[in-house]
This record gives structure tokens, sequence and C-alpha cells, in this order.
């Protein structure tokens, strides 16, 4: 069974020594009190729960699965998940990073993200009970009503209510402008919801005592197309006006889904008949609202393949230092033993760097944008805020596809490590691999994320967004220009800057010819500029690694050695990708369709 070990020395490093998170937060009013040994406190607390209590329920949750009973429409979740849920509830977990109005701790987002990862790399399955909950919470705290934050946030933040959120339809999935749930306004002001969800992520389960679902429908004299969508309460249970629960509301699972991974989950096909619902917001306006759950679920995304992405590398450095294999090429290295480890092999060692450097730079870019999460809800001066709710928006596409799609290949490096053992379901290795790949898909596909990167995040202002984050860049590249020991970093670093101005501002102009161009160049290009992130960060780090390499904490060594890594081997990868933006859209298009 796989084992795992919270990466706190890693996550105090981005934290305290990359970030300066205490001085930043303490800028913030509702923050001005944190300090370094509380964040490292609850952080160690929380990743003894995710090691001790959830890790070992994610193996023996895959191959259980979840039941549906058919006639009651109830589902219950693998052995163990429901009791690891009680503990989570009695921890004060859910309240973590919720507002104190409403029974919250009022911790900073960017703690809670680094608890989460901890949480993903444990168990993503289990972890998504309580995960989606923070999304439904975030949008009845930007846009419901006082009396429906009174009812709901409250029992949201204990975690005694988890939440769903309900989009897709069996017929759209990403264009919810096609949706057909119906709801029919009654005289008492609330409505009657009728339709049919799938895809509904810990959309049915006996972990709470009710389930509040956010569910997208239609108003009768609604406009056609996404201006046409309005937000409801559902509640699994109706909720009485003295906060007790009532009679079961006419919302129910109608199955789940057979999936490749996340078994433990409960995605459920959820059905709608005449289920009572109350607004959300104003009418017809309900995807801005769902647009604050939906931003908070693609940074959660982002977070659950970097979790993989962590647990996967420590099992499969393990197996590597253990499993004995052939002798290297240079002559043996373990002349005691019949073979040498396969960590000695070069390919090997590309392999575990490769998980390593995706776990490290992909820690770094979401600490650094959770940061900016907390200062756009939380700081006191208004450019701040609008320059970090910017920063935000321009990083949240960047951190859900690249993270993803390195989850996606680290974890399947991971499992190449442990050859013919990796495929066995017994190590563990080909649940991560599964459970990674759902997570390029869901939340708006990787695709969209790189159109709304490129077309919407960056030419949609001109690039002004890009262009602020580039200014920090390069001063940053400025700074270090003359210290001959960051030249490795900063000239790779400084001639990608170049290059992504220049490809975005070629890009801009064939959009102006055939907006086209911006589809075929979308994916290369959020993969260039999430490797100009990383590249960013660990040049940061190297700095940092560099002045204290003399410490005599091998930490330092390992950092600098695998910014180096990153460097040579991972960031030239990005020399392809400008060349296939630049190949455009016509070898795309020109193949007939009737010839496909």
């Amino acid at each position: 069974m796989p084992q795992y070990t919270p990466p706190m020395r890693d996550m105090q490093f981005v934290m305290h020594e990359l970030l300066n998170v205490v001085d930043e937060l303490k800028m913030l009013p509702a923050h001005a009190d944190i300090d370094a040994d509380t964040i490292n406190a609850v952080l160690e607390e929380g990743g003894k729960f995710a090691a001790a209590v959830i890790a070992p329920i994610n193996l023996s949750g895959d191959a259980e699965g979840c039941v549906l009973d058919k006639t009651t429409h109830e589902v219950k979740p693998p052995k163990g998940f429901k009791e690891a849920y009680k503990q989570y509830v009695e921890g004060g977990w859910p309240a973590l990073s919720c507002d104190p109005q409403f029974g919250g701790q009022g911790l900073p987002h960017l703690v809670n993200q680094f608890f989460y990862e901890m949480l993903n790399s444990a168990n993503q399955a289990w972890t998504m009970y309580p995960g989606l909950s923070h999304g439904a919470y975030e949008a009845l705290h930007a846009h419901g009503t006082p009396e429906q934050q009174a009812t709901y946030l409250p029992k949201l933040t204990s975690g005694e209510w988890t939440g769903t959120m309900c989009l897709t339809e069996p017929h759209c999935g990403t264009d919810l402008g096609m949706l057909r749930s119906k709801a029919e306004p009654q005289p008492d002001g609330t409505y009657k919801i009728t339709g049919a969800k799938i895809f509904i992520s810990a959309g049915e389960h006996d972990m709470a005592e009710n389930i509040i679902h956010l569910v997208l429908a239609r108003l009768p004299d609604a406009p056609v197309g996404s201006k046409g969508i309005s937000l409801f309460i559902v509640p699994k249970f109706n909720v009485n006006a003295d906060g007790s629960l009532g009679s079961r509301n006419g919302i129910f699972c109608a199955g789940l889904e057979h999936k490749m991974g996340i078994h433990g989950n409960a995605t459920a096909q959820l059905v709608l008949e005449g289920a009572n619902g109350t607004l959300v917001g104003q009418p017809n306006k309900g995807l801005a609202a769902m647009f604050v759950m939906m931003n908070a679920a693609r940074l959660g995304v982002g977070n659950q393949s970097l979790g993989l992405t962590e647990v996967a590398y420590q099992n499969a450095v393990a197996y590597a230092k253990d499993r004995i294999q052939m002798r290297a090429l240079s002559g043996p290295k373990a002349p005691d033993k019949p073979a040498d480890p396969i960590i000695v092999h070069p390919d090997v060692r590309k392999m575990l760097l490769t998980a390593r450097a995706f776990a490290e730079g992909g820690r770094m870019l979401q600490g650094y944008t959770v940061l900016q999460l907390d200062k756009a809800l939380k700081s006191d001066d208004e450019e701040e805020r609008k320059d970090a709710e910017a920063e935000v928006a321009l990083l949240t596409p960047i951190i859900k596809a690249f993270i993803t799609d390195n989850g996606w290949l680290a974890t399947s490096h991971c499992m190449q490590v442990f050859g013919g053992h990796g495929f066995i379901h017994e190590w563990g290795m080909e649940q991560y691999v599964r459970d990674a790949r759902i997570n390029m898909i869901y939340e708006g596909t990787n695709t969209i994320q790189s159109l709304d990167l490129l077309g919407r995040k960056v030419l949609g202002n001109n690039g002004a967004t890009l262009k602020k984050f580039g200014r920090k860049i390069a001063a940053f590249i400025e700074e270090e220009g003359t210290n001959e020991a960051m030249q490795e970093f900063v000239n790779p670093l400084a001639d990608l800057g170049d290059k992504v101005n220049k490809l975005t501002q070629e890009l801009g102009m064939k959009a102006f010819g055939n907006p086209d161009e911006v589809g075929a160049a979308a994916v290369d290009y959020l993969r260039v500029v999430g490797h100009m992130t990383f590249a960013f960060f660990f040049a940061q780090a190297a700095k940092i690694a560099l002045a204290k390499k003399d410490s005599g904490d091998p930490f330092y060594t390992a950092k600098l050695a695998t910014a180096r890594f990153y460097f040579a081997k991972l960031l030239p990868e990005t020399a392809t990708l400008i060349r296939t933006c630049r190949a455009g859209l016509a070898p795309l298009m020109e193949m007939e369709e009737a010839l496909f």
C-alpha cells in the first residue's frame, strides 16, 4: 500500500522563504495578527489528519467504490469515509478560512490551500466531498441574501452540511447556454425546479445530514443562451424557518457514473422533480454567481493534481531506492548486492526529477496565486485589490490546466518507475494515474482554460495583465543581472520572457484576421506561459538556495539541483511549443471533414 508524508519542509520554504507570507498577510487588516508558528502548527496537524486518517482508506475506497440503493436513492460511500468525515468536522477543519461571522476561523485562504494539497495527496476521492462545499460557501458568501447566508453558511462552515455545484446536463457540458432545467415561480417567492443533471461530484451521500445543491436552471421568460441562466439553492432536505430539517426535497440520485478513477467519490446523476429552490442573486444572472464557485473549483482542481504529483513522487522514490535491477552502465554502484537500485539509472532519475520539479513548481505557483487571492479578498487598498484580482484571474487557468497536465505526466512517469508493479492495484500507482486523468477534464477542460487564458485574459485586454506580471519578472531579472551565479537561471528566463511577448503580439495580429487562430494556438500557448511562471519561481528558489547552500542543510542542495534540472530538461519544451503555436490554423483545418 502506498505511503504519504506531508512535505512540510517544502511548504514552509514556499511560505516563509520564497513568499514571506507572514509579512504580506500582516498588511491585510483581517490577518494582522497572523504568525508563522500558527500557520506551521495548523498545517502540521492537518498533515497528521491527512496521513493518518484518510490516506489509509484511499486504496480500499478505490476498490470498493460507492453503492446506490435504487429504491431509496441513497448512496453509501466506501468503508471509513463517513467516519473520517466525522473526524474532519470534529477537528474544525471545514472552518479554516471561512468568515468568523458564520463560525469560521478566518485564517488565510493560503493556509486552507496548503491543507487541501495534503488531503488531495492522501485521498482525492474523499477530499472532493468537503472540497465542493468550499465553492458553494464562496458563491453564497458573495451572492446570497442575508437570510440565505444566515441559513446556510454556518452549516457549510461547520461541515454539518456539504455543498455541490449542479451545472452539466446530459446534452450539454461546457456550453451551459444550452441547459434545459426549468424553474417555475411560486406564489411564496420560491421556485419548483425540474430537470436532470449529470457528473455531479459528491452529489449524494450519507456523510452529512444535508446536501446543499447549487443548481442552474431557466425561468419561464428567460432569454435564450447563457444570458438566461439563473442560480438556485436546492437542498436535499428542505430547511424550516427555524433552521431545522424538514421534508425530503424533490432532488434524487438516479444513478452513479462508472468512471475511470475517483471511484470513492459519488459522481451522481441527479433528477429534479418539482424540487423546492430559492433564487441566488438576480434572475438570469446565475452564471456570474456560479463563476465564483467555478473559479474556486478550478484552483482546487489544480491542487488535486499537485497533491497526486507529490504522493506519486514520494512512492516512486522509495521504490527506486529499494528495487534492484541491472548494473549502472558506468559500473556497479552497490557491489555488495546482485544488482544496483534502479535510482542509479539516468532515465529513472529523469522521471523522478520531472515529478519532483512539477510538484515543487506547482506548489510555488499555487502558493503565490492564493496569496494574491487573500489580498484580493482582504486588502483595504482598492488598487491592490484590483491588481490582485486581475492576477488571480490570469493565473487561474494556468493553475488548472498546466498543473493538471503536469500531474498526468508525473503520475504516469512514477507508475513507469515501478515497472510491471506500477500496473498492479495494490501498489497504488495506477490509481494515481486514473485519478489524475479527470483533473484535465472537469471544471472546464484544459482546452477551455487555454482559450480563456489567451482569448480573454491576455488578448481580451491587449495583454495588460500579462505585461504587469511580466514586469515583476523583468524586475527580478534586472536585480540579478550582475549576479554571476544566477546567470544559468536568469538568462533563460529573460529569453523566454522576450519570446512570450513576441508570440503574444503575433497571435494577437493573427486573431484579428481569423479568431480561430486563437483556438489553434491556445493549448500550446498556455503551456509556454505556464513554463514561464515556473521558471520565474524556480529562479527565485535558486537564489535562496545559492545563498544557503553552505549552511549544511541538504534541503538547499536538493532545491538547487531540482531548479537546475528544471531549466536544463523541462523548460526547453517551450521551443517546440512556440514553433507549434506559430504553425497556426492551416495544418488543422486543411483536411475536409469527410476525410477524417
